[in-house]
């Protein structure tokens, strides 16, 4: 083994140690996360800390998350092999290569529409072939697609927005960050039931970028 494989397989068995450390115990994400480069999502002045679990500034003022909290919103999302699932804030890319791996089909969103072209090369180049990208308003979802197993928003609404409520299938889940200001937020899972109720379970406190109506304006 050379020196450089060595160090690789080092770094990724302390990737996976740090997120099993902060509680991402679910082994099929811990897999799916293991087959994901981080680092090809990452450019530039910050791609050397690459697999440190922190998040990480990109295009257009929007961050790629820490790997700890990907981990634990997909561990929420509990994806099944044959879920169709809707992202909302597709951002790099990294959380929809991670969902390509989990569900059989994966959608993917962002307002941005460099950040969606970029993703999409990156996305294109892995052979990700159950991922489709779109330039679009989050906040109004892609009703021509729905009804969606799972929804994954990572941008925080002060609510669960109405129009991705109704574009989720009953007995499905949403998990997605709450709260007023960028300061408080919690982390949530919303599931639908049977008789059109929601049952809320709230997770951890995070910090996400705000969810916005309308399409950005690319630097």
């Amino acid at each position: 083994m050379s020196e450089e494989t060595a160090s690789i397989a080092e770094r990724k068995m302390q990737f996976l140690f740090a997120l099993r450390s902060r509680g991402v115990t679910d082994k099929r994400v811990l897999e799916a996360m293991e087959k994901v480069d981080r680092g090809v999502f990452v450019r530039g002045l910050f791609a050397e800390r690459a697999y440190e679990d922190m998040p990480l500034p990109i295009a257009c003022g929007q961050t790629i998350s820490q790997p700890s909290v990907v981990g634990l919103m997909t561990q929420a999302l509990d994806v099944q092999p044959r879920d169709k699932v809707m992202e909302i804030g597709t951002g790099s890319g990294y959380q929809a290569a991670v969902l390509s791996h989990l569900a059989r089909r994966v959608y993917t969103l962002d307002r941005h529409t460099r950040l969606v072209r970029e993703a999409k090369g990156v996305l294109d180049s892995l052979g990700l072939v159950n991922v489709t990208t779109f330039a679009a308003d989050g906040t109004m979802g892609l009703p021509e697609q729905a009804p969606f197993d799972r929804i994954l928003v990572t941008a925080a609404a002060e609510d669960p927005p109405g129009p991705l409520l109704a574009q989720l299938k009953t007995g499905g889940i949403m998990v997605l960050p709450v709260g007023q200001s960028d300061t408080v937020q919690s982390l949530i899972r919303v599931r639908k039931l049977e008789d059109g109720g929601l049952e809320y379970d709230e997770l951890r406190p995070v910090r996400f970028v705000p969810l916005l109506e309308g399409m950005g304006k690319d630097s």
